[in-house]
């Protein structure tokens, strides 16, 4: 059954809800970053989807620069590229150096591990043979703010229906349906999907467990009146109780190595304790006047053990938390979106190959729970102690060599991500290189409709009858480009991973093998 997105919209738009269908293919609880894009996704493949998010108003001062500040790495930049989003981001074409605490070093500063930079002066590219960067390059600054409205307007326009203020109380599994209730409404759907945030309703109602590492520091992130703000040192400066950074004037972000105490107590932010904390950390007399903007954050790092339960799923930081050092959460949640996306549309349409909505987890868990043992060994380094004082020091001069900054580069960007898929070629298993045909088309162009790609530069007519196999699920495309890298053809999944390559005359049976552990051939497939 598939619905007319414009009468559904503006149906439940002027309250007249019986009109809207009575089951949604998918409801996502919460309309951050990640359940914007995972309905952007849903909705690209012509799925039905509600999105409930309990904050009536999505603007928040956190969301803006330079609190709503977050590098996008080179899977995100890819994503919005081949969805044809990232054209629409306009802050970052405005920032000359988009870091903000600036370190001299060779080239641009371009990341950091713990507060420590590296340059892209040292980064050797060359060490990622099959990576072709787009003009944009390997990392970049958004801000939050920009980027919800971005996927907002285009989930909107895709037909997503998007309820503000209904925060998710509950639901019910039963057969093939999910009932989900806010307060005294009801909806139904096929599936559930929590991205729902660190708390997630869905998560903790679920069933899912939540293993991890309790906090080592409670955070602050702050907008202040200080009466003498010379007393401060600009930039990040680790001390003999934790850690202050003074961005700008008046923003300010502070660790204090309690443990996690007071982000646990829930106690007020008030200006007294901002001034206890801050002078106890920097070690100055510094005064506080008054406090406009206020949010506490821990280090405290916990993955779901599975991300699937029944009719629920879980994504971004549902599914895994840990501290906000070099903003790597929103990277992974985006990309959980991009992988889980295509994956459940085909298990909605009855055309997913056995075990394909399984390889969500088995591809992502791994990912995540990289990303948070970085973030801990980050912490790790950060204390307040002689000994993790000593391993900073040993850290900060191996990332200024051209092998450290290229290891530390590789995770922060994200041009090491890897899934383990089989396959002869190194390139199966990663992200698809930026090719450009010869005739100026981009391969990120060619996946804006979300299909699969049969790539063949040498225009062998075997692996044209092997697309027309999975009729639309494939786009066939013939031609040489630019720079092929000693490619011959390759197969690509929706979310732009590479499924199968080679570099000589093609093995029609491993490529058919392969397009058949992701796409469902045309004979067999659910009509």
């Amino acid at each position: 059954m598939r619905y007319n997105y414009t009468l559904m919209k503006a149906t439940i738009e002027t309250g007249q809800s019986e009109k809207a269908p009575a089951l949604y293919d998918v409801i996502i609880a919460g309309a951050g970053p990640v359940g914007l894009f995972l309905a952007c996704e849903l909705a690209l493949a012509r799925c039905s989807v509600l999105i409930l998010e309990k904050a009536a108003d999505p603007d928040s001062p956190l969301k803006h620069m330079p609190f709503g500040m977050r590098g996008l790495n080179t899977p995100t930049i890819e994503a919005l590229h081949r969805r044809d989003l990232f054209d629409q981001l306009e802050i970052h074409k405005h920032l000359k150096n988009p870091h903000m605490h600036v370190v001299q070093g060779p080239g641009r500063q371009a990341g950091h591990f713990a507060g420590i930079p590296f340059f892209e002066g040292n980064v050797a590219t060359t060490q990622w043979p099959y990576h072709l960067p787009d003009a944009t390059g390997n990392s970049l600054i958004s801000e939050m703010a920009e980027l919800e409205t971005v996927l907002t307007r285009h989930a909107e326009d895709s037909g997503v229906i998007i309820k503000r203020g209904l925060a998710l109380t509950g639901f019910q599994q039963a057969g093939e349906e999910v009932t989900v209730q806010s307060g005294d409404l009801t909806f139904k759907s096929r599936w559930l999907v929590g991205c729902d945030g660190s708390r997630s309703v869905v998560r903790k109602a679920g069933g899912f467990d939540f293993a991890g590492t309790e906090p080592a520091f409670t955070g602050y992130s702050i907008r202040v009146d200080l009466t003498d703000p010379e007393k401060l040192l600009p930039g990040r400066n680790m001390t003999a109780h934790g850690m202050y950074l003074q961005s700008q004037p008046g923003y300010v972000v502070i660790q204090d190595f309690d443990e996690g105490a007071f982000h646990r107590s829930g106690a007020p932010v008030t200006p007294e304790h901002v001034q206890e904390v801050l002078r106890r950390v920097s070690g100055t007399d510094v005064t506080v006047g008054e406090l406009h903007i206020a949010t506490t954050w821990t280090d405290r790092a916990r993955q779901a053990t599975a991300y699937h339960n029944g009719r629920l799923l879980l994504a971004g930081d549902a599914a895994h938390i840990h501290a906000p050092l070099g903003g790597q959460g929103l990277n992974l949640g985006l990309s959980d979106a991009m992988n889980l996306g295509w994956k459940l549309a085909a298990t909605l349409q009855g055309r997913a190959p056995e075990g394909l909505l399984d390889s969500y987890y088995t591809e992502r868990y791994p990912v995540g729970a990289q990303v948070l043992d970085w973030s801990r060994a980050q912490v790790a380094i950060m204390k307040p102690e002689q000994e993790a004082r000593a391993l900073y020091a040993i850290i900060r001069d191996l990332l200024q060599t051209r092998d450290g900054a290229t290891y530390a580069a590789g995770r922060v960007w994200g041009t090491g991500i890897h899934y383990d898929l089989g396959g002869d070629h190194p390139l199966t298993g990663r992200s698809v290189p930026g090719f450009v045909l010869e005739s100026g088309t981009s391969i990120s162009t060619c996946m804006h409709q979300g299909q699969g790609l049969l790539i063949d530069f040498d225009g062998h007519a075997s692996l044209k009858e092997l697309a027309d196999r999975y009729g639309d699920q494939i786009r066939y495309l013939t031609g040489s480009a630019k720079e092929r890298l000693g490619l011959s053809a390759l197969l690509v999944r929706p979310d732009g991973i590479v499924a199968w390559a080679t570099g000589e005359e093609p093995d029609v049976p491993a490529a058919y093998k392969a397009a058949d552990r992701w796409f469902v051939r045309k004979d067999s497939a659910y009509q």
